[in-house]
């Protein structure tokens, strides 16, 4: 007869499987040991440097007081110029002197189409001088289809020469109203054109030209 806790050949029975993992559970294997500790990463950083450089590192002598003279670079000009100044726009083309009288005695000869000759080259002469206005071509043509407008035009072209270079204007358009309305007291016109190429004239002969 077999006892309690004996096997069939007097040997005690195996261990049952859940009894392993129980054992297993209560015995866990050895795990490994952690590193040895090491001190802060923080402690082995070297000082920091000093904020301010050292005393030479920007020498009095780095940028001497004579790098850049006082007149290095000239002033500005005011742009008031005395009569007689050189043109500001340099080596520009100079107009023609015509003379005042001759000019209104050919308008009257030919009719008026000398007028519209002289429409042409003083303002071709004063967009080749000074690079702004009209020009002749568009002169031209407004001389031609609404010529009432050109007294007023060309005399204030002829001013803005004068105020480019930084004098008072001679002349300006308010002078064509010398021409419309003036032409009711008749001579108003010729008082427009006597002012106007006078003014011109006496431009031209600032910057050299010859009568």
């Amino acid at each position: 007869m077999t006892r309690y806790g004996q096997g069939a050949d007097g040997c005690p029975p195996s261990a049952a499987p859940w009894e392993s993992a129980m054992s297993e559970f209560d015995n866990p294997p050895p795990t490994a040991a952690p590193p040895p500790s090491r001190p802060p990463f923080a402690q082995n950083w070297p000082p920091p440097p000093p904020l301010d450089p050292p005393p030479n590192a920007y020498p009095s002598n780095a940028y001497p007081s004579n790098a850049y003279p006082p007149n290095a670079y000239p002033p500005a000009q005011s742009g008031m110029q005395p009569y007689g100044a050189q043109s500001p726009y340099g080596q520009a083309p100079i107009g023609k002197i015509r003379g005042t009288w001759a000019c209104v005695g050919l308008s009257i000869i030919t009719l008026g189409f000398y007028s519209l000759y002289w429409y042409f080259s003083v303002h071709n002469e004063i967009k080749a001088h000074s690079r702004v206005g009209l020009g002749g071509g568009v002169a031209l043509l407004l001389a031609l289809f609404v010529g009432i407008v050109m007294p007023f035009i060309t005399s204030s072209e002829v001013g803005d020469l004068y105020e480019r270079r930084g004098q008072a204007k001679p002349v300006s358009g308010a002078t064509g109203l010398w021409s419309f309305p003036g032409i009711l007291i008749l001579v108003g016109p010729i008082v427009w054109f006597v002012k106007t190429n006078g003014a011109l004239n006496d431009y031209w002969r600032s910057l050299g030209a010859i009568d």
